[in-house]
């Protein structure tokens, strides 16, 4: 087994083709037939099937794909990290950002990062808390922000934030963020909610649980934009985390008022793995992440957000 080989059944396994992949990989396609079968030989089992699609992967060729994948990932940020220019940090870090926070932190800390630090690639990844607490676990992120999260022996989670969650109404219902809305007034009107098994729809439930109220809950899905779109739609409410809605607060096209009795709040945490040794890039871009969050709240950006330790409330958390 050889990096060409585990290019090779990467690069298929992207792109379907054995054409396409020796067209990628500037080989001849002979000799990207030749390394998947010379593979195969070795373990003893097929990695691809002929569909009418092209190339899939089998079972064992799914495995042996994602584990190529993160093996030539590790080559790559192995590469990046003792080939530094002298006096710089250098290397790959691949971060994780919470989907509502994506649009208030992603651009700052790339610019910071470029400005600062400019032997480091930086590749982003957005989505679920759940999603990329999975992503953590499975190796393909160095740190990441999750919420609601405390550490582990597998993983060190350090408390930055802790903001309140919202209800969000169509800009008619007038929802104002002086005026705090009763769970049970909310829970009055048809939710949007997210899917259940979901880490906000989990706090969400307990206020429920806490408030004595049942929900009508209409429509469940897994996109914080389609949460938006359906409120504005007109089929209902829904609850989302002050970040999430404040652009489109601030444009009118939907109107939210922070929760109470119970107050509602999440805690954002910064999340990386406690095994290993830690490469400088991923130190410096931590530093850094934690830095934006802390400048997001203090300059008023992130809306009803406070940092941990500065008065933060009792909650589940």
């Amino acid at each position: 087994m050889d990096v060409k080989q585990l290019k090779a059944i990467v690069t298929v396994a992207e792109v379907g083709s054995v054409t396409r992949a020796a067209e990628l990989l500037h080989l001849v396609q002979p000799a990207v037939t030749r390394q998947i079968r010379t593979l195969e030989q070795e373990l003893g089992v097929e990695l691809f099937e002929r569909t009418g699609q092209g190339m899939r992967p089998t079972g064992a060729g799914a495995i042996m794909v994602d584990r190529a994948r993160r093996a030539l990932n590790e080559l790559e940020r192995a590469r990046a990290e003792v080939r530094p220019t002298p006096g710089k940090v250098a290397g790959i870090v691949t971060v994780g950002l919470l989907e509502s926070t994506s649009d208030l932190l992603a651009e700052p800390l790339v610019t910071a990062i470029a400005r600062d630090h400019p032997g480091i690639e930086l590749r982003l990844m957005t989505a679920y808390s759940g999603h990329l607490q999975q992503w953590l676990d499975d190796g393909d992120l160095d740190l990441t922000l999750l919420y609601n999260l405390n550490s582990t022996p597998s993983l060190n989670a350090r408390p930055l934030a802790c903001e309140r969650l919202w209800a969000v109404a169509p800009a008619a219902a007038g929802l104002r963020a002086d005026r705090p809305v009763r769970f049970t007034e909310a829970a009055e009107h048809p939710l949007v909610m997210p899917t259940a098994g979901h880490a906000l729809r989990s706090l969400i439930d307990a206020a429920a649980t806490r408030a004595e109220s049942a929900m009508d809950v209409v429509v469940q899905t897994n996109s914080m934009r389609v949460q938006k779109r359906l409120v504005l739609a007109g089929h209902g409410w829904t609850v989302l985390p002050g970040i999430g809605i404040a652009e489109d607060v601030a444009q009118g096209t939907l109107s939210a008022a922070p929760l109470t009795e119970p107050d509602v709040w999440r805690s954002i945490v910064l999340v990386t793995p406690r095994a290993g040794r830690t490469p400088p890039g991923v130190e410096v871009v931590a530093q850094e992440l934690v830095h934006q969050v802390n400048s997001a709240v203090t300059q008023g950006r992130w809306p009803s957000a406070r940092l941990r330790g500065a008065e933060a409330p009792a909650g589940p958390e």
